[in-house]
Order: C-alpha cells, then structure tokens, then sequence
C-alpha cells in the first residue's frame, strides 16, 4: 500500500481575532485531509504583537526558519493598539513584511466574489454589485513598503520624512506574467492600475506590461489611473476579470473591493513566489472583537482553501471547501458581520461547525 502523502503547514495564529480564524481554518484542513488520505503536519509559532510580548521581537528567527522550511504557512493577523507605540522595527506589522521579503511571496491573489446569498450584504445596490468575480493581482515585496532611502531626518520644522517608491523592469514584468497568467484561467481580461500621469514609476509600469502584454495575444489588457480605478470598482465591478497593480494601489483596493463581496471578513488571500505560499485573510487582527466569538472565520477557511489548491496541489478538495461555504451561505447561516438587521447570527466556532457539518454532507454525497 502506498505512503499517504504527508504536507507541512505552519499555523500563525497571530493578534487579535487571528487565533479565533485560525483555529476554525485548521479544523476544515484536517478534515479535507483526513478524507482526501493527506496526513498534514502543523505545527504552531508565534508572530506579530503575540511575538513580541514573549521574545521581544515580532518575527522570531525560529519562526522565520519553520516557515521557511514548510510546504504553506497559514497566518491569522498581526497588529495591536498595545504595540502601536514601537519603534517601528519592533511594531507587529513588521512580521508580515518580514516574512513576505524573506519567502519571497512577490505575487499577491486576492479573489474578490460575490456570492449570490451576500447579494443583500454590500452597501452596493444590488443591480451594480450583483455578478461581480475579480482577481486582485498586487505585487508585494517592492514599492512604498520596501524602497529605500526611507526614514526621518533632520530637526524641528525641518523634520522630512522620506520614503521611497522603486520598481525594476524585472519585478514588474514577473508580476504581468502572473496577472496574464490568470486571466487565461478567467475571462481574459487584464486591468493594470498605475499613475502614469504624474510618477515615473508608473510610467515604467505601464511600459513593462504593456510589452508583456505581447506575449499573451489572447489576453485584453486596458489601463486605468488609480483614482479612476476606485471609482469604477465601485461603479462597474462586474467589468472587471483580472486587476493588476503595485504593492500600495493594491493594498487599498482590494480592501475597497472587500465591500463588493458582502465584507472584508469574506476576503481570503494566497501570497506566492519563489518559496512556499503564504495564506491570510484579508481583514486584520479586528482587536475590538477579538475574544468574543463573533469574528468571521470564512475569510481564513477560503485562505485554507487557496493553501490546499496552490501550495498542496489538492483542487479537488479546495473546491470542495469552497462549495461547503457556498452552501452554508445559501442556507442562511451569517456572523454578525454579514447578518442583515434583525437577521440571527452565530459566532465563530459556530460558522466553523456548519462548514465541517457542509462538508461531511458534501462527502457522502459524492
């Protein structure tokens, strides 16, 4: 008989709701596993503000070597009120970009899909959300967040902070490749997103994926300014298939795009590159609502989802996952995020439950 396939996921958890996501995520890991003859070895580290309170720094070194070490590493969020007073090098935040320079995940991928159950959840009116299925394509290790010089300098009113906004023809091209890449999987349509009215940066920008853009003859490629681009998000969310776009541009706009899905606690995302993928939810550590059960825990479980398609190479069963989610939305079941007035809703390990219940059903179906 031959050797069940065996995976390594390192969990972290993380701040805030983080560990509450998580815990919900891993529950539907083991059970997509355990059903698909997978054996998957987890194991636990802490990061972020969780870090800091027990080793002084936000990414451990031990950390940083597991999760370099493992097939996907599942993280809940990172960030706490407590720790905002930090010098920055020691802030939480510090660890998700720590780890996304140090696996060298460059390509983010941000599903944005509006299941037709939530259809009454975003603040849109229903005929201008209603359909709408996008891909945020953002790049994640250069620009604002890594450039340099960076800093503060100089005294009094005098005082200048600096930071820095670089790419090279290289990093933007691997990044088009991925974009182009996804649409051939979807509708075949590229959105680039720069400012190449007023920076130089986005003028190389839209000059690499432009010439990129030759390579794929099968793909649309349009180009939009930033601002432009928010406002159509908002005004036409179902024009668009693949959106392309830099580390910053993207960080807000899929964020914005959140609230075209029915909530930010809907967002999962899979980070990949040259070193294993890294999977989170969209939403952040939500520290108001940490320790209450009431946190969203889809967002992680799609993350979990996207770990099992693109880092374990199980399809089969991330469709399966999503399918689960799918139905429990359909037959009602809401955090209070998503519950509409007077609607009842159910807390965290709850979700959680119906999901699993979702996919048992699911099994025995098949």
């Amino acid at each position: 008989m031959p050797e069940a396939k065996r995976s390594r996921v390192v969990l972290l958890p993380g701040d805030g709701i983080g560990r509450e996501v998580v815990a919900e995520a891993v529950r539907v890991l083991e059970m997509v596993a355990r059903q698909a003859g997978v054996v998957l070895e987890m194991e636990e580290h802490p990061v972020g503000g969780a870090a800091y309170d027990s080793v002084s720094e936000p990414l451990p070194q031990k950390t940083f070597e597991a999760a370099r070490a493992a097939d996907a590493v599942l993280l809940g969020a990172v960030g706490t009120p407590r720790h905002d007073g930090l010098p920055r090098h020691l802030r939480p935040e510090q660890a998700l970009l720590g780890l996304r320079q140090g696996l060298g995940v460059y390509a983010n991928l941000r599903p944005v899909r509006l299941h037709p159950a939530l259809l009454q959840a975003s603040p849109l009116r229903p005929d201008v959300v209603g359909g709408t299925d996008l891909l945020i394509v953002r790049e994640l290790t250069g620009g604002l967040y890594f450039g340099s010089p960076r800093g503060v300098s100089g005294e009094g009113d005098e005082r200048l902070a600096t930071n820095t906004m670089a790419y090279t023809v290289a990093e933007i091209r691997r990044i088009a490749r991925v974009a182009f890449e996804a649409a051939r999987g979807r509708r075949r349509k590229v959105t680039s997103v720069d400012k190449a009215n007023i920076l130089e940066v986005s003028q190389l920008w839209r000059e690499v994926v432009s010439d990129t853009a030759r390579e794929y003859p099968d793909v649309l490629l349009e180009h939009l300014y930033v601002d432009n681009a928010a406002m159509q998000l908002l005004a036409r969310p179902r024009d668009f298939d693949v959106v392309l776009t830099e580390n910053t541009f993207g960080d807000i706009l899929s964020d914005e795009a959140a609230m075209l899905a029915g909530g930010i606690g809907m967002l999962p995302s899979a980070s990949l590159g040259e070193g294993p993928g890294l999977y989170e939810p969209v939403h952040g550590s939500a520290p108001e609502i940490a320790g209450r059960g009431i946190a969203n825990p889809l967002a992680a479980i799609l993350s979990a989802a996207m770990l099992l398609r693109h880092s374990l190479g199980l399809p089969r069963e991330a469709a399966r996952v999503e399918e689960a989610v799918g139905r429990v939305l359909d037959d009602g079941a809401r955090t209070a995020d998503l519950a509409r007035p007077g609607q009842k809703s159910i807390g965290t390990r709850d979700m959680g439950d119906v999901v699993c219940g979702a996919l048992e059903r699911g099994r025995r179906a098949s």
